[in-house]
């Protein structure tokens, strides 16, 4: 079984880089700028699921990354492999690694975002810290390197774990604390867009048990920022 793979394989002629196959799931390196599932119109199925869908008819989604961000995604082989992988996340027993560059630099070196996030209804898809409604989301962050944007700007690179899946969790987090993801066309200010041509944010690695054999296993890729 793979434990983890920090390179890129060669992709295949759809643009699939293959990170990790066996019987019972597959994992991919999705890029930047994919969807990961199909979204509404005609102009929005091809995705990440429907490429995998293509070459391996016995896939079946389990998570997701937004479009804009790169890095693994797993898919289950068959419908019984599906619910013990979303079991898996639903319970927070899959570690999860990203990476990010930030508009500028932290003043602590680590930290933990603690606020509960919901819909930002009129502004949709754009998520907003709820403390009334909101449902529980928390992020571990730490500093990995401290840069000068291209126009002498701060930045910093961060490694995030996030111990919950809300939707955007990261990008609003980070940028609550007042260091949004450069290239974020959502939550970063006008002033860091031109920082970056796309949003720096990868998921680089997931780290769970393997469904069927219980073995520990890491799947990661490289960073392309």
């Amino acid at each position: 079984m793979t434990t983890g793979l920090d390179v890129h394989r060669e992709p295949t002629p759809d643009g699939l880089r293959v990170l990790h196959v066996d019987a019972h799931l597959l994992a991919f390196d999705k890029p930047g700028g994919l969807l990961s599932v199909p979204g509404r119109g005609a102009d929005k199925q091809d995705c990440l699921a429907a490429r995998v869908l293509a070459q391996w008819p016995d896939a079946r989604v389990v998570h997701r990354l937004d479009q804009a961000t790169s890095g693994v995604v797993v898919f289950a082989r068959g419908p019984d492999m599906q619910r013990r992988l979303g079991a898996a996340f639903e319970q927070r027993r899959i570690d999860k690694a990203y990476i990010a560059i930030v508009d500028g630099w932290p003043a602590d070196a680590a930290g933990l975002i603690d606020l509960p996030l919901g819909a930002d209804w009129p502004n949709r898809p754009r998520q907003v810290v709820d403390h009334l409604n909101g449902k529980p989301a928390r992020t571990r962050w730490r500093v990995l390197e401290r840069l000068q944007a291209a126009d002498g700007a701060p930045c910093t690179r961060l490694a995030l774990a996030p111990e919950t899946g809300r939707t955007h969790q990261l990008r609003v987090h980070l940028q609550t604390m007042g260091h949004p993801i450069l290239g974020d066309r959502l939550y970063a200010p006008p002033e860091a867009m031109p920082r970056a041509p796309r949003l720096l944010l990868h998921a680089e690695a997931l780290a769970f048990d393997h469904p069927d054999s219980g073995r520990r296993m890491r799947i990661a890729c490289g960073v392309p920022f």
